[in-house]
């Protein structure tokens, strides 16, 4: 007889972690709180309009392959991609720069933008390349239980190549001197959730992953990826219980026996477990789900927590094209330096926050009504703030708008047939997420591998986690080796 799994939450991690225990010959359940798959990763589509509603960015085309290998499958088996180029573009204080997906034209700007900066280039990606390697390959499958997963032989030969105890910051501006071509190679790590003088070196390989591997699109969008992992699952027979929201976990003796959910129609349902994968926020799961004395964590040991921040993120629609945006663009034309302390010292909302806009609708013009244009605003902010009103919402729209508009000389206020805007608010309401954070705990040192929050529960041995709160941390290709890894622990312990 098949031994049961219940996983909490259908999010990238929670959808793998599903698909690695039916593989592994589990009788799988998966409990969402929403009425769809893919938590911070939903899709909103109305009056024409299709928005992912979270992660845009489709980085480290490999992780998602090698996902669908480990089942005999192929992403193209469920979507199609398209490599975007340009990259995407950044506005600073004064002319756009267009970041190439070829990596001549690429080194051909650097060396326009700084003498001698093209050599550096192939230096400093040299180095990214193998930190990837073995980040990618080595480092992030790791569970993060004891410093002796360390103890391989490649991580003890090239330990000092990673760069683990040097910044980013200081690795850049060693080699690079021009303030673009810093915050250029600085802005790829800003996704782990920590400032550059914050974050190990190590995290060049996001570089690497910008640069060579490239930027894409799924068409259908990142909801795309969401819908195959949903079919992947459910071909392994996985059972899905949407609007099922989560209330309590069961324990007896150390050990959860069961998850408790109430449904739309304020019905009680309980689901019996042999083992329980947490793939919701994972304070929420410790601090909500369970007793205090079943906690692995105390309340002071979270407020220590650095979190990556939260967002202000705006959905629009507007009703005319604008041609010559590009897919993805950075507006960088005020002073990052200022918005990030405001992100992680000062903990205040932004004066003149750095911002970013995606327009799938360039790349893919069905998501949106003929002739018009589907608009993503991001603002990110520091976590846990109060006070995000309608009014503040509006306040921060009306001031990157006209940036927006100052800056690529489109007018669009005068064009929004469609907008809808979450925050600090709606992240703690939609997805009970700590503080509100959108992309989970930052990576810096002192919170990277088994300095993390356990991927295996202290006090419950059969209850696991999954996701941006553990190892190997925030982003969507991490979230999906998560669910392998914790799969991996479920395995080694209860067969």
């Amino acid at each position: 007889m098949k031994k049961n799994v219940v996983v909490i939450g259908s999010g990238f991690a929670g959808l793998s972690a599903a698909c690695f225990m039916a593989k592994a010959g589990w009788a799988v359940t998966l409990v969402e709180k929403q009425s769809t798959p893919g938590g911070r990763a939903r899709q909103l589509k109305t009056q024409g309009f299709t928005f992912d509603m979270g992660p845009s960015w489709y980085w480290m085309p490999e992780v998602f392959e090698r996902f669908f290998e480990c089942f005999g499958k192929k992403t193209t088996d469920y979507y199609q991609l398209k490599r975007l180029e340009p990259s995407y573009r950044i506005y600073w204080e004064d002319e756009p720069m267009d970041i190439p997906a070829n990596y001549e034209e690429l080194k051909a700007l650097f060396e326009k933008t700084e003498v001698g900066a093209a050599n550096k280039l192939d230096t400093f990606l040299k180095e990214a390349e193998f930190k990837y390697n073995i980040g990618i390959n080595k480092l992030v499958h790791k569970p993060g239980q004891s410093y002796s997963e360390f103890l391989d032989i490649d991580l003890i030969k090239g330990v000092f190549k990673l760069d683990v105890f040097t910044s980013i910051r200081k690795h850049i501006f060693k080699l690079f001197k021009h303030p673009k071509l810093r915050q250029l190679l600085e802005f790829p790590v800003l996704f782990l959730g920590a400032l550059p003088q914050d974050t190990p070196a190590l995290y060049s390989l996001m570089n690497y992953a910008d640069i060579k591997l490239g930027t894409w699109h799924p068409i259908g969008g990142m909801y795309a990826v969401v819908n195959a992992m949903y079919s992947l699952a459910k071909e392994l027979g996985v059972n899905f219980y949407f609007g099922h929201n989560v209330t309590k976990i069961e324990t007896k003796n150390s050990v959860a026996t069961a998850v408790v959910a109430t449904t739309e129609n304020n019905e009680q349902k309980i689901f019996e477990a042999d083992v329980i994968i947490g793939g919701a926020d994972y304070n929420f799961i410790e601090t909500k789900l369970l007793a205090k004395e079943n906690q692995s964590y105390s309340e002071k040991y979270w407020e220590k927590k650095l979190m990556a921040p939260s967002c202000l993120l705006y959905y629009v629609g507007i009703n005319k094209k604008l041609d010559g945006i590009l897919h993805h663009t950075l507006f960088f034309d005020t002073d990052f330096e200022i918005h990030g302390k405001e992100i992680y010292t000062t903990k205040q909302w932004p004066t003149e926050p750095s911002f970013y806009v995606s327009a799938p609708t360039v790349t893919e013009p069905e998501a949106a009504p003929n002739g018009y244009e589907t608009l993503f605003f991001l603002i990110p902010i520091a976590a846990g703030l109060e006070g995000d009103t309608d009014e503040l919402k509006d306040k921060y729209f009306q001031k990157i708008v006209k940036r927006f508009e100052d800056k690529t000389g489109y007018s669009i206020s005068d064009s929004i047939v469609y907008k809808k805007c979450i925050g600090v608010s709606d992240f703690k309401a939609d997805y009970n997420s700590f503080k509100g954070n959108a992309y989970g705990l930052a990576n810096t040192l002192m919170q990277t591998a088994v300095l993390k929050p356990s991927c295996r529960s202290l006090k419950i041995k059969n209850l696991f986690y999954t996701g941006q709160l553990t190892v190997p941390g925030p982003g969507v290709p991490p979230c999906l080796i998560s669910g392998e890894v914790v799969s991996k622990e479920v395995v080694k312990y209860f067969g």
